[in-house]
């Protein structure tokens, strides 16, 4: 069942790369009676099952001396405050661990530099088309919290020449933020602006119940956050029977290098591992036979991508849970792009990674669709496959059969 309130708050928080604050709270509000939940100092936020936080060590943070007298995220929270002094340590399991991977930040921008005229320049954070910003609105974010509304600029075709008029071409040094300022001095001492302010995108979730679609910004990568949401949420009462333990990792700072990963997966130390991913949709733009990522046409496993190749054993698992369970599938192949499996992938011993992708058309954009029945058939595989682990398939996954 997706929850699609979740889905809703997990959209519209504000958290480009660096800047996922937001998205840890929306994390905290709606799990922290369910689940044990913790985060680091780079916005990874850790998830475990309340039930065997007595049998197996967790903790990126242990609590020690007096909490600090100033005010921090934690605090916000409501959550333990930290101690100015703590101590980073590792999973510790008896089974073999499953980590269960999203990346939490979406692409977004940083103002750059204030110029004269009260404009913004700006440079981007993760990867977008330059054609498809201008006259789009965006949410500035300023020191003191406030969110200012600001307009990408677009020159108005009254005051192109022939010549503009017939070069699509664009440079982000001739892109600015126009927050209704008219002078840097405006800028930052009326509404507040610096340089450093994150910027997103700015658009607000709806969902049409009639036809089953999410529209929204920041699908990559936040229905793979709500993924591993709901599929903690389907194992919860069997956990302590599962053949692996699960623990989800909502990583940081994936559009900027996959770097939230890196940590996450030194943290965890998982033997396997399942990357959800909002995936680029490809049907509006190739034929039918040719799309490899349909909206509405099940989840996506990805085969191999720019970043990772992926586990055989491991991928046909899939299939054949998915096939056994009726599940809706699509196998892909993709010539760029990239995920958090090419980092946790190459983490110590080497980690099986299965890839599940929820198409969502116009991933780095502005506006996103995604079909809730991809979300559904996303986080039912991920049950299923985890659910039929046992040891002699973790052997054959681990590759450890083969002599």
């Amino acid at each position: 069942m997706i929850d699609i309130k979740l889905t809703e708050d997990l959209s519209n928080a504000f958290g480009p790369s660096g800047f996922e604050e937001d998205v840890v709270k929306t994390l905290y509000r709606h799990c922290r009676e369910e689940f044990s939940l913790q985060h680091d100092a780079m916005h990874n936020v850790f998830m475990r099952f309340q039930e065997s936080s007595k049998e197996r060590k967790f903790s990126c943070t242990r609590l020690m001396d007096e909490p600090p007298h100033h005010e921090s995220l934690s605090g916000a929270l409501g959550i333990p405050e930290l101690s100015a002094a703590y101590r980073q340590r590792d999973f510790q399991s008896k089974k073999p661990l499953l980590m269960l991977d999203a990346h939490s930040d979406e692409c977004g921008f940083m103002v750059q530099a204030i110029q004269e005229n009260g404009l913004l320049s700006f440079l981007m954070l993760g990867g977008f088309h330059l054609t498809s910003l201008p006259a789009h609105s965006v949410l500035v974010r300023t020191q003191a919290g406030e969110l200012v509304r600001g307009i990408i600029t677009s020159k108005p075709v009254h005051f192109l020449t022939d010549k503009q008029r017939a070069d699509s071409s664009l440079e982000i040094e001739s892109l600015f933020i126009d927050v209704g300022a008219c002078s840097r001095k405006e800028a930052m001492e009326e509404f507040g602006i610096r340089i450093g302010d994150p910027v997103v995108p700015e658009v607000t979730f709806s969902y049409q119940e009639k036809r089953g679609l999410c529209f929204g910004k920041a699908f990559d990568n936040r229905m793979g956050c709500a993924s591993i949401v709901h599929t903690m949420r389907a194992l919860k009462a069997e956990a302590k029977e599962l053949a692996v333990d699960v623990v989800g990792a909502f990583a940081a700072q994936e559009e900027v290098g996959t770097r939230g990963a890196s940590v996450t997966a030194a943290v965890c130390k998982p033997d396997l591992a399942i990357v959800f991913e909002g995936s680029p949709a490809d049907d509006f733009f190739v034929s039918a036979g040719m799309a490899q990522g349909a909206m509405h046409g099940g989840v996506q496993l990805r085969r191999m991508d720019k970043s990772y190749l992926s586990n055989p054993a491991f991928l046909a698992y899939a299939r054949e849970v998915a096939e056994k369970n009726h599940i809706r599938y699509q196998e892909t192949v993709r010539r760029g792009g990239s995920t958090n499996a090419g980092k946790i992938s190459l983490s110590g011993k080497a980690v099986p990674v299965l890839v599940l992708g929820i198409p969502a058309r116009y991933v780095h954009s502005h506006y996103n669709f995604t079909a809730v029945e991809d979300m559904e058939a996303t986080a039912a595989l991920a049950t299923e496959v985890i659910r039929n682990l046992d040891e002699e398939r973790i052997r054959h996954i681990m590759r450890q059969d083969i002599v």
